[in-house]
């Protein structure tokens, strides 16, 4: 049966709210959203309160303005942000409340500008908002990203169409990669969810000291967290409120250990990071921190990312995806982490989910880096899973196990 776009749209934002925000009756919502996303904005909205939300907020975004500051505003002012925007979704959270975002931008929005302006104000943004994002760190709210297609990125993906044509296939790659695009996308979100499930237990058992990479350039061996947790899929708050958090999803991730990451990972795609785009990217780790790195693209970028502080040169995440997942499947290529961080296995530059480690939300700062979490204003996943890549998990006692051959899981 062939769903006309209306209906689409409709699936993808119920799957946003019951799926991805698993809303609770009374329950209050933020929505952020870009300004040429408005469509789907108010589908959310609607579905929210359909799903009995008591309260439903907008907060708008837009590229154009974004641009228009760090490209006219004065030196000296970057440091300044609207703290409105991160007291909205604070004020959320500390309601009980669910947050949803629809992140779209222009991937190439922030190339030409003062990468040092873009610094100052990433920092100072993260800095902030660092109350809320412990608080998405140990998924002490409901919470959700999703996606929807914007001129500047469509075209960026489709370059041979027109702006309309462009937007179009753009809805088409989303709703296939999502599953909205199925006669009846929950049910086969409750299939997918249940086989993450399968597998982040499996790989929580085996309680593996470390992971070892080996394909193409890469040769790393990832040690992870003392009594470490897989994730993947869905999730619970505390207060039993299920959540998936990232729509799509096909990934499992835990938390390396901060002291224990030694070799060499090439990047297999590029990453498109607060509108520069990254590539080639060459990293050597040695005791866990970062020793070189170099891009054949965005060099200074990377550069500044790692130097976020002293977080951002250790690892906060790996995560393991299957080379036929839908969306590598695909064979496109989204600029857009959301996306493609589920075509390949990826590691992230910074913060650990507390989650990742057993016991981990309730430990203090230092219980928690101790145990191998790491900590850092900054979480930025980039992929380095390919065709060619194969996982072993290393046991306590030295031996070794396959883990995936050829991208593929063998476990």
């Amino acid at each position: 049966m062939t769903l006309s776009f209306d209906e689409k749209l409709r699936n993808y934002a119920k799957l946003a709210v019951r799926v991805g925000l698993g809303v609770r009756p009374g329950q209050r919502v933020l929505v952020q959203a870009p300004v040429d996303t408005a469509p789907l904005a108010r589908a959310v909205v609607r579905e929210a309160y359909a799903a009995g939300a008591g309260l439903v907020d907008v907060r708008w975004d837009d590229d154009d303005v974004q641009l228009a500051r760090f490209e006219l505003a004065p030196d000296g002012t970057f440091d300044t942000i609207s703290k409105w925007r991160v007291d909205a979704e604070i004020e959320t959270a500390e309601a009980g409340g669910a947050v949803i975002a629809i992140r779209a931008t222009n991937p190439n929005l922030l190339g030409n500008v003062d990468q040092n302006r873009v610094a100052t104000h990433q920092r100072a943004w993260a800095t902030y908002r660092k109350p809320y994002s412990a608080q998405v760190m140990t998924n002490r709210l409901n919470w959700n990203l999703i996606s929807a297609p914007i001129p500047g990125w469509a075209t960026l993906m489709f370059p041979e169409a027109t702006e309309s044509e462009a937007v179009q296939k753009q809805w088409d790659a989303i709703f296939a990669a999502t599953r909205a695009d199925q006669p009846d996308p929950v049910a086969a979100w409750q299939e997918h969810l249940a086989n993450l499930k399968h597998r982040r237990e499996v790989l929580t058992g085996k309680q593996y000291t470390a992971l070892h990479f080996k394909g193409g350039e890469t040769d790393l061996t990832v040690g992870l967290a003392d009594d470490h947790v897989w994730g993947g899929g869905s999730a619970d708050t505390p207060g039993g409120i299920t959540f998936t958090a990232n729509i799509p999803t096909e990934e499992v991730w835990t938390a390396p250990h901060r002291e224990r990451v030694d070799g060499v990972v090439v990047s297999t795609k590029p990453l498109s990071y607060q509108g520069v785009l990254i590539d080639g990217i060459r990293i050597e780790f040695k005791d866990g921190r970062i020793t070189s790195a170099t891009a054949s693209k965005g060099q200074e970028t990377l550069q500044r990312m790692i130097d976020t502080d002293e977080g951002s040169h250790r690892l906060g995440e790996v995560a393991l995806v299957p080379h036929s997942s839908p969306i590598s499947r695909s064979g496109l290529f989204f600029y857009n982490t959301l996306y493609d961080e589920n075509a390949a296995s990826h590691i992230a530059i910074g913060a650990a989910y507390r989650f990742n480690v057993k016991g981990g939300v309730d430990m203090t700062p230092e219980q928690f880096q101790a145990a191998g979490g790491n900590d850092s204003l900054t979480h930025v996943d980039w992929m380095i899973g390919s065709a060619d890549m194969n996982v072993d998990g290393i046991t306590k006692d030295g031996s070794r196990e396959a883990v995936m051959r050829n991208g593929e899981f063998v476990i």
